[in-house]
């Protein structure tokens, strides 16, 4: 008797559905190319009510001064920075997916990267409002760049982790953008090719760039996608690396520490997963994309969540560790007023939503439920926000003098400019998933291929 396979050692097909290229094409452009779907304009509609309530109080801000946020003399920062470092770590899954995973010729990707670099680039976009706007007067922004000196004695500080900031996120800004819009141009041509009436043929035809599907052209594509995915890879590991030392460069107790870069960096990827799994699921539900976003993609995502949650768990307890070790009274106190000072119950929240609830991902039965993800997801994304709250404000509302203890209290305009980026990214995001390809189809094809191949 021939020996039968084990069916275990088969891994399952990436793409459901014995979808063909042709069907792979119809799929996906259906969205593009036809009428808004009542619960998109649904969507749009509340995401830009969001953005003009968050619009007045950016306007307030501007108009009245920084001063109409919560902020005093002891927390000079708060939400600001608070948001600035999650909307950071947030645009991390999406360059993560497209450039690491493609070195590492993983082609479970394919589906999900061009959804997780708009992401990525939406994000950032958000993140760079709350500095901008922190130094009071936005229109001299272009301060922080390293100008030649029209400005008098005015020099901008190489020393500063700030200013490092600038160069980072500016150059994984570009990089990202370049890398999301290339990987877009061959599925432009397609659309155009498709385009019924004369203005999205001609919309389409000028993002496409003249694409004509050659094999040069495709020699060409897929070896400027290496090059800039070998370019992007250590902006990975760079950005949150230079966001952290923000923190750990100063001698504030709870920030002065060493283990920030790779803490900051894995709590990135943590959370940029987590807003992934959020938006994918609800695009999966939305334009019926099941046999392309599978129980399979949805597993792996949740694997990396796991691991990453489990190193921020570590990453807590080790601070604990230093802070008790290092003999220091000072930075004993910052860690045991984080955990039972007046801020107290975010500290919990965060311990609760990024150490406990990633751990149930474990049991199969929760990380293959796409119910459980998307609940599972937001909570994670819930308690890095409470992460960066409790790193800022418990480390500086208690300064070394018990004069100068103060509280933290959000205010209107404080919420209103954060609800300003929420509504802004998730308008850019429907926008996207709307007038462009979700999904990636030249690459989704090469797996129907590839798949073919081995039958």
């Amino acid at each position: 008797m021939a020996k039968q396979s084990n069916p275990s050692t088969i891994r399952p097909a990436l793409i459901t559905g014995e979808k063909t290229i042709q069907d792979v094409t119809e799929d996906i452009c259906r969205q593009v190319e036809g009428k808004p779907s009542k619960r998109w304009l649904l969507a749009l509609t509340i995401s830009l009510g969001t953005l003009g309530l968050g619009l007045y109080a950016l306007g307030i801000t501007v108009w009245e001064g920084i001063g109409k946020w919560g902020l005093n003399k002891t927390v000079g920062w708060a939400w600001d920075i608070t948001n600035f470092v999650w909307w950071v770590g947030i645009g991390h899954a999406g360059t993560l997916i497209s450039a690491i995973l493609l070195l590492f010729r993983q082609k479970w990707r394919m589906s999900i990267n061009r959804a997780a670099e708009a992401m990525t680039i939406f994000a950032v976009m958000c993140a760079a409002i709350f500095p901008l706007f922190h130094m009071g007067r936005v229109w001299l922004a272009y301060w922080v760049l390293p100008l030649p000196n029209l400005f008098g004695s005015l020099w901008v500080n190489f020393n500063s982790p700030l200013l490092w900031d600038v160069f980072a996120i500016t150059t994984y800004f570009i990089v990202s953008l370049v890398f999301w819009y290339l990987g877009l141009i061959p599925d432009f041509a397609t659309i155009r090719d498709r385009a019924k009436s004369k203005m999205a043929k001609a919309i389409y035809g000028i993002l496409s760039l003249g694409w004509d599907g050659a094999a040069r052209t495709w020699a060409r594509y897929e070896s400027v996608s290496l090059i800039l995915a070998g370019l992007a890879t250590p902006l990975v590991i760079s950005v949150h690396t230079i966001v952290s030392f923000d923190f750990a460069t100063s001698v504030i107790p709870g920030w002065h520490t060493t283990i920030f870069p790779p803490y900051f960096v894995s709590g990135a990827i943590f959370s940029g997963f987590a807003m992934v799994l959020t938006l994918l699921l609800i695009t999966r539900k939305v334009f019926k994309l099941e046999n392309y976003i599978t129980l399979q993609h949805i597993e792996l995502m949740n694997i990396i969540i796991i691991v990453t949650g489990s190193i921020v768990g570590v990453a807590y307890l080790t601070e604990l560790f230093i802070a008790w070790y290092s003999g220091v009274e000072a930075e004993q106190y910052a860690f045991l007023n984080r955990a039972t000072g007046p801020y107290g119950w975010a500290y919990w929240i965060m311990m609760t939503c990024n150490v406990i609830s990633p751990q149930l991902f474990w049991f199969k039965k929760i990380r293959t439920s796409v119910v459980a993800t998307f609940i599972l997801s937001i909570v994670v994304n819930i308690g890095m926000w409470f992460e960066r709250f409790v790193i800022i404000v418990t480390s500086i509302h208690r300064d070394f003098l018990p004069s100068s203890w103060a509280m933290f209290f959000p205010t209107l305009y404080d919420i209103g400019v954060y609800l300003f980026t929420l509504g802004l990214f998730f308008t850019l995001f429907l926008l996207f998933a709307k007038f462009f390809p979700v999904i990636n189809m030249a690459e989704v094809k090469s797996i129907l291929k590839s798949d073919a191949e081995k039958k």
